[in-house]
């Protein structure tokens, strides 16, 4: 049997916080990449995010615990609004997974910028937690993560990944020499 203290520095866990911070240290730089280098970049990313995070430990999480992210309203509004400069015209898809899809006469849209934010709260609040190597605290954030994960930015970062691979790979509107730079 392991130990709750091995779940915290367990293979999976160590790997998904390394993708995490990369994952989150690629969305503070986004004004660096034009257009097609963040959209290459986040194609090959998130697929390894969402790997990883269907890797980790099983950790049962304490209710009552109220961990307090470091991803502030300020921050995730200023990525989301950074992403949406970078994809440009390119930051809107149709929703295929949107609750209200069945009964809806029109599409309803959906935004990569704000879905790329939603995963960076979820991810940067994770890796704030762990790195202040509480033990209880890394423990309650793995739980809290996986829940989020399987509840909410998983489907999120599927959306996304769909969508940007739409605009990496579709011929008909190619982007490779197109910057924002």
């Amino acid at each position: 049997m392991i130990s709750t203290n091995d779940t915290i520095y367990e293979r999976n866990t160590i790997e998904f916080v390394t993708v995490a911070l990369e994952y989150c240290a690629f969305i503070e730089a986004v004004k660096k990449y034009s257009l097609f280098d963040f959209v290459d970049t986040a194609t090959k990313i998130l697929p390894l995010l969402y790997l990883k995070a269907t890797l980790l430990p099983d950790i049962p999480c304490d209710e009552e615990t109220g961990l307090a992210g470091q991803v502030t309203e300020e921050m995730y509004e200023s990525l989301r609004t950074q992403i949406a400069g970078t994809l440009g015209t390119y930051d809107t898809y149709l929703e295929t997974f949107h609750p209200d899809m069945p009964y809806s006469d029109a599409p309803v849209a959906a935004f990569i910028s704000e879905n790329l934010a939603d995963i960076y709260q979820d991810t940067g609040n994770f890796i704030s937690l762990y790195r202040q190597q509480n033990e209880p605290l890394m423990r309650e954030a793995i739980a809290l993560c996986r829940i989020n994960f399987r509840q909410y930015w998983g489907q999120r970062l599927l959306n996304a990944l769909k969508a940007l691979h739409d605009i990496r790979y579709n011929e008909d509107d190619r982007i490779e020499m197109q910057t924002t730079e």
